[in-house]
């Protein structure tokens, strides 16, 4: 693509990630690449928090059986004052935190950089990636997709969790191994899980679309009308700095 777009001058992710994105190429070129960090941070934070208490009460299940003439009397488990794990302590992780302290949630995090002083002013511990897992009754996924973090969550990380645990993805898809979890959702090694990013995207049919206690979300968390607002207007700055002003714009993600 950057072959046939010798004209180009800027490539502006209009989110967060920029794994699909070739950044050693476009720096050969001289091809600005930003992202926009922290605009959506709020509102992936706010959807992290929904699956998290959808999993908890069962609520597709529920809407599911009473718009089919049933009057299903679920039992779900709380979300107050339980164990959180935050593998990825960033804007959003952080944003997460926030919210748990609200519902009084003891709150863990694994991160490589860790901010000691957000985790000691918001009571936030930093353990191991083993002690997070072990420990938490919903584990919640912050992190970006790298060489390092590509199925991160696998079998033997499942394994370690507790059966009754729930998993959130709002960050990549490929930091989950979909086929182990499948596996730890049929087999009862955890609660439930909910994805809002796959490996591959879109999807027409999963094997983990089977499974009663998975919820299935197409990479939504961040669509909320204040927040692709804020990321288009950060996108057009961009453009118009490189464009119009011959300036270096914010947030490069490529080394130029």
């Amino acid at each position: 693509m950057l072959e046939e777009a010798p004209k180009l001058k800027i490539v502006c992710k209009h989110g967060v990630g920029v794994d699909n994105i070739d950044l050693a190429a476009t720096k050969e070129r001289k091809v600005w690449v930003t992202n926009v960090p922290n605009a959506n941070r709020h509102a992936v934070a706010d959807f992290a928090f929904a699956l998290m208490l959808s999993l908890a009460r069962q609520i597709p299940q529920a809407d599911d059986l009473t718009k089919k003439g049933e009057w299903p009397r679920i039992f779900g488990t709380d979300v107050y004052n339980k164990s959180l794990g935050i593998i990825g302590l960033g804007s959003i992780g952080k944003e997460v935190a926030r919210r748990a302290r609200g519902f009084d949630m003891r709150i863990m995090a694994y991160d490589p950089y860790p901010d000691h002083a957000f985790a000691e002013e918001h009571g936030v511990t930093f353990v191991s990636l083993e002690e997070l897992l072990a420990g938490s009754d919903f584990i919640t996924l912050h992190i970006a997709l790298t060489e390092q973090t590509k199925s991160m969550i696998g079998p033997a990380e499942l394994k370690r969790m507790k059966e009754s645990a729930y998993l959130i993805n709002c960050a990549r898809g490929g930091i989950v191994d979909e086929e182990a979890l499948y596996e730890a959702l049929t087999q009862g090694s955890i609660a439930g899980a909910a994805l809002d990013v796959f490996e591959q995207e879109p999807l027409r049919e999963h094997p983990l679309f089977r499974s009663p206690n998975f919820i299935a979300m197409p990479h939504i968390a961040g669509y909320t009308d204040g927040a692709v607002n804020a990321l288009g207007m950060t996108c057009v700055r961009n453009i118009v700095d490189v464009l119009i002003h011959g300036r270096r714009p914010e947030y490069v993600m490529n080394g130029l």
